[in-house]
């Protein structure tokens, strides 16, 4: 439960937090995701751009990075064992919408906020960077397909959630938090790191039990993932769960939770990745023009609606 008394305070799952509410609350879930992608590029720069990547996206004297640490140090404190439980129970019965593919997609477009002079692209543009980049590669149609839906589960944002439980790197939780997941020192914080069931390197989880039976922080690759479950192949559904879970496909951190078949899918994931982060053209796409080849592609692999 949460409860907001004016901007100063809030209460999450009956833990104090104190953010900087003006700064995090003046910000749309837009601005919040640019934040987020902008560091991402600042942590993990395309092959050769790094100073290109720090001079057009990152100085670290904005205010914006305080904006971003603020917002890892909310999620960091909240994201939880019991609370990711919880989120898993009340979204995962899939009984808020039930939309066609193209339905969820305008659905997500009502995130962009007009007033923001700083965003070009509206939700359908940037999946269709993402997936017209795999595609152009000559990658197989799921592989496109998957490029298309991958920040879909981004809709939480429309059912009220809190941009901290939507977006962001992910990690498991049960067991010790890496030192390698970013800002790490705020999971001081989190109420797991002091409870001896989740502070441990293996937590609840046995040695190489796969991460199948690993709960994530809960996002919106969580989300897509299991409302896809059932349609994808399994290389397209771990690029869908893992494709933030950068503390283990950029640093390593978790090969001691992994399976052979989970390293595996992980090289799926690896390929992935540089079209998450890179792939973002010069020239919209033009949506009209290529709507028609996503609805006959969604018609190979999807039902006629999703439920979400």
């Amino acid at each position: 439960m949460r409860f907001t008394f004016g901007l100063e305070i809030e209460i999450v799952e009956n833990h104090y937090i104190s953010p900087n509410s003006l700064r995090m609350k003046d910000l749309t879930p837009q601005q919040i995701e640019e934040l987020w992608e902008e560091d991402l590029l600042e942590r993990y720069p395309e092959d050769g751009a790094l100073v290109k990547v720090k001079e057009e996206f990152r100085n670290y004297d904005d205010p914006k990075r305080e904006t971003v640490k603020e917002f890892y140090r909310v999620n960091h404190l909240n994201q939880t064992y019991d609370f990711v439980l919880g989120k898993e129970k009340e979204f995962l019965k899939f009984d808020r919408k039930e939309l066609t593919l193209w339905e969820a997609v305008e659905f997500l477009n009502t995130l962009v906020d007009d007033s923001d002079p700083d965003t070009d692209l509206d939700q359908t543009q940037h999946l269709l960077q993402t997936s017209e980049a795999i595609r152009a590669d000559g990658q197989p149609d799921w592989f496109v397909l998957t490029g298309f839906l991958h920040d879909l589960g981004k809709v939480l944002c429309l059912f009220g959630e809190p941009q901290w439980c939507v977006v962001g790197d992910t990690f498991p939780v049960g067991c010790k938090h890496s030192d390698k997941i970013v800002y790490p020192e705020f999971f001081q914080a989190n109420p797991d790191s002091k409870d001896s069931r989740f502070s441990t390197k293996y937590g609840v989880y046995e040695p190489n039990c796969g991460l199948d039976k690993v709960h994530l922080s809960w996002g919106h690759d969580e989300y897509i993932y299991q409302i896809m479950k059932d349609y994808l192949p399994e290389e397209g559904l771990a690029m869908l769960r893992y494709h933030s879970f950068y503390s283990q496909h950029r640093e390593n951190a978790y090969g001691h939770l992994m399976n052979k078949d989970d390293h595996k899918l992980f090289e799926w994931v690896n390929k992935f990745n540089p079209y998450d982060l890179y792939s973002k053209a010069a020239v919209p796409p033009n949506v009209k023009e290529l709507r028609p080849y996503y609805e006959d592609l969604a018609g190979k692999f999807l039902p006629d609606a999703l439920k979400f």
